[in-house]
C-alpha cells in the first residue's frame, strides 16, 4: 500500500511538472520556414525546450501566449557578424578596438552585442572571426550555453587567417609589436597547422580571407590581390575538412573568388562583384553565398570619405552581384556583418536590402531560417517550426510578407522554450 502511495505522489508530481513545462503560443498567422503559404491562425505547443506539436488545442494546464495580431516564425539566422567588433567604418574605427580596449573590455562589449541580437530575433548566429580577440568567442559561446549570459546560439570561427602584408591594422612602425586582427598564416604547411589550432582551440568554422586592396582593371571590373596561393588555399579547405569542419571565405572580386571556389569552400562571404561564370561553379559545386549587404551599404559612404574612393562603388557592384547570384540559383543564407557597423543598427535591415535587390519576402525570410540552418548543418534542430524540432520561435507585428520592415519590430522571442522578449 505504501508503495502504491508513493507510486501514486510520483507520478501527480511528474504531471504537475510536465503541465508547468508546457506553453501553448498562439498568434494570427505563421510563417514555418518550410511552406509557401502562411499559416493562420497558429498554434504552437511548446514541451520543455522542443515544439511538441502544431495546430490543435491547448492541452489542459499549459500556459498560453497569445500574440494577437502578429506572425509567429522561425527564430532567426544570422550567418555572418561580429559579436567582438563594435563598428569599423574607418580604420581608426578599427585600430582604437584593437590597441585601447583589453579582451575583457571587448568581451564584456560582446556580451551586451549578443544580448541585442538576441532580443532583436537572432536566435541563432555564426560568428566569423573575433578581429584580433584570439579565441573570446568561444568563451562567449560557453557563457550562452552555461546559462551566464544571454545570447543566440552560437557558432563560432575563433581568429580567421590571413598572409603576411593581408589584413591589418598596418602602417606602423616596424619596430611597434601589435596586435593583428587575424592570425597571419604562410606556406602549405602553415595553413594546416593554423586550421589544427584553431579546431583544437574551440572553432566550429574556419574563415580565411582571400582577397584584399580592391581596384577596377582595365575592363571596368572590380579587381583585387589575393591573398593565398591557390596551393596554400586548397590546403587548409583539404584540412579542415579532414577534420570535419567547413570554411567561410571572404572573398569580393575575381582573384579571391577565383582561388577560394577552386580550392572547395563551403560558403563565399560578401562576394561583391561575382562573375556569371564563377556563380555557375558555384551552383555546381553547391557552395553557398553569404551576401551581407547592409554592411556595404552602411560602410562604403564613410570608406569612401576617408580616401579610399573605391568604396563609393562597391555598393553598385553589390546589387548586381547579388541580384544575378539569385537568378542563377546560388544557395543564398542571410548574413549582415554586423559588428562591421554598429551592434545598435537592427541587422533585420538586411532583409529590406535582400528584397529591394530581388527577392521576395519570403525568399529572405526563407534566407533567414531554414537556408541559414542548412548551411551551418543545423536543420534538423532549427530553421522551421516543426514537430521536434527546438523551441526557437519569434514574431513581429502584421504580416511582414505585406511589409518587410515589420523584421525590425520583432516583438517576441523564444530560444531554447525560454522567453527572452514579449509584448
Amino acid at each position: 500500500m505504501r508503495f502504491r502511495l508513493l507510486a501514486t505522489l510520483l507520478l501527480a508530481s511528474v504531471t504537475a511538472t510536465a503541465a508547468e513545462n508546457v506553453v501553448v503560443i498562439r498568434a494570427a498567422r505563421m510563417i514555418d520556414g518550410k511552406s509557401a503559404k502562411v499559416i493562420a491562425p497558429a498554434i504552437v505547443v511548446i514541451r520543455g525546450n522542443h515544439i511538441e506539436s502544431i495546430g490543435g488545442t491547448a492541452p489542459a494546464g499549459a500556459k498560453i501566449i497569445d500574440l494577437g495580431d502578429m506572425t509567429l516564425l522561425p527564430g532567426l539566422i544570422d550567418a555572418h557578424v561580429h559579436a567582438l567588433l563594435q563598428g569599423d567604418v574607418t580604420s581608426e574605427d578599427y585600430d582604437v578596438q584593437l590597441f585601447k580596449e583589453s579582451l575583457a573590455y571587448r568581451a564584456l562589449r560582446g556580451s551586451r552585442a549578443l544580448k541585442i541580437g538576441l532580443e532583436n530575433g537572432f536566435t541563432t548566429m555564426r560568428d566569423l572571426e573575433t578581429e584580433g580577440a584570439m579565441y573570446t568567442d568561444v568563451d562567449l559561446k560557453r557563457a550562452i550555453n552555461n546559462g551566464i549570459i544571454p545570447g543566440p546560439r552560437l557558432v563560432v570561427s575563433t581568429r580567421a587567417m590571413s598572409v603576411t602584408g593581408g589584413y591589418g591594422p598596418s602602417g606602423y612602425s616596424p619596430e611597434i609589436t601589435y596586435p593583428m586582427g587575424v592570425q597571419i598564416v604562410d606556406g602549405v604547411e602553415g595553413g594546416r597547422k593554423a586550421v589544427r589550432e584553431q579546431i583544437a582551440h574551440g572553432a566550429d568554422w574556419i574563415k580565411v580571407y582571400a582577397d584584399r586592396s580592391y581596384f577596377i582593371d582595365e575592363d571596368g571590373k572590380l579587381s583585387s590581390i589575393p591573398t593565398f596561393t591557390l596551393e596554400e588555399m586548397k590546403a587548409i579547405v583539404d584540412e579542415a575538412h579532414r577534420l570535419r569542419h567547413k570554411v567561410a571565405a571572404h572573398a569580393m572580386a575575381r582573384p579571391g573568388l577565383t582561388n577560394a571556389i577552386a580550392a572547395g569552400v563551403d560558403s563565399i562571404e560578401h562576394g561583391v562583384a561575382i562573375s556569371d561564370e564563377l556563380l555557375d561553379q558555384m551552383v555546381a559545386k553547391g557552395i553557398w553565398l553569404c551576401p551581407t549587404l547592409t554592411v556595404t551599404e552602411y560602410v562604403a559612404p564613410g570608406r569612401a570619405a576617408e580616401g579610399r574612393a573605391i568604396w563609393a562603388k562597391m555598393p553598385g557592384f553589390h546589387h548586381d552581384s547579388f541580384a544575378r547570384a539569385l537568378h542563377k540559383g546560388v544557395k543564398i543564407a542571410f548574413g549582415t556583418d554586423i559588428g562591421g557597423f554598429p551592434w545598435d543598427v537592427n541587422g533585420a535591415k538586411e532583409f529590406e536590402y535582400e528584397t529591394r535587390f530581388g527577392m521576395t519576402p519570403m525568399q529572405a525570410i526563407v534566407s533567414a531560417t531554414r537556408s541559414a540552418a542548412e548551411l551551418l548543418d543545423m536543420a534538423d534542430r532549427v530553421g522551421t517550426i516543426e514537430n521536434g524540432k527546438l523551441a526557437d520561435l519569434v514574431a513581429v507585428p502584421g504580416n511582414p510578407l505585406d511589409d518587410i520592415t515589420a523584421m525590425q519590430r520583432v516583438a517576441f522571442v523564444m530560444k531554447d522554450g525560454v522567453v527572452y522578449k514579449h509584448p
